[in-house]
């Protein structure tokens, strides 16, 4: 998934990206609300996780901005701000979940992915695709009870299609989700990791509809 982290603490900042890059999201950083506002407008986020506190302004008016004009990304909020009042502020301008710093870098990768599959209408993490057993929530897939090791990009790119089995993904769909501005992208990479999967988890997991894109597949 791809996700704008809006957050002006450089060391707060720097250590939330890599914990959610190593989990298999790429996240575009920024830390100013002008910028976040430059990236809306050229990408398409899966997740928003926003500071309210930035040196331009404050996060709870950008997020009512935001709803105004019709935007209904996912809104996690990452803020020192512990009173009820701010929490009851964040939650009604139209965040999905609060999170008080400082905070667990483990619980905000459960946050986010429990906040991802409530957009994609999935609440239930557990999945089966033919043999294949896939727990979002553990970002797991195993056959028969044997793990299958996924690469962070590998997996993001089949729960982007577990999340949504009827979608068919382009490839300009699948680079938005998987690669973040700052990335070097590969003009076969889609091709690549798609290969490297059906290795791993059998061929009809991942169906080809020529000229259009990729769609979860049956399974074996």
């Amino acid at each position: 998934m791809r996700i704008l982290l809006i957050e002006d603490d450089t060391v707060l900042g720097a250590a939330t990206r890599d914990q959610l890059v190593a989990d298999g999201h790429s996240v575009d950083w920024v830390q100013r609300l002008d910028a976040a506002a430059d990236h809306l407008a050229v990408a398409e986020y899966g997740l928003i996780l926003l500071d309210l506190m930035l040196p331009d302004g404050l996060g709870v008016r950008f997020l009512r901005d935001i709803r105004a004009g019709g935007n209904g990304v996912p809104v996690i909020i990452l803020t020192a701000l512990d009173q009820i009042s701010d929490r009851i502020e964040g939650l009604n301008a139209g965040a999905d979940d609060y999170l008080v710093k400082p905070f667990d870098l483990a619980e905000l990768g459960a946050r986010v992915a429990a906040v991802a599959r409530r957009y994609a209408g999935n609440p239930n993490p557990l999945v089966r695709l033919g043999a294949l057993e896939i727990d979002l929530a553990a970002r797991a897939v195993s056959r028969a009870g044997r793990p299958i090791a996924l690469t962070g990009r590998e997996w993001a790119l089949f729960e982007a299609l577990v999340q949504q089995p009827r979608r068919v993904f382009s490839k300009g769909d699948l680079e938005e989700r998987l690669y973040s501005f700052d990335d070097e992208v590969d003009s076969n990479a889609i091709e690549a990791h798609v290969s490297r999967l059906r290795k791993k988890l059998g061929r009809s997991a991942i169906e080809t509809l020529r000229g259009m894109g990729y769609r979860l597949g049956a399974g074996e």
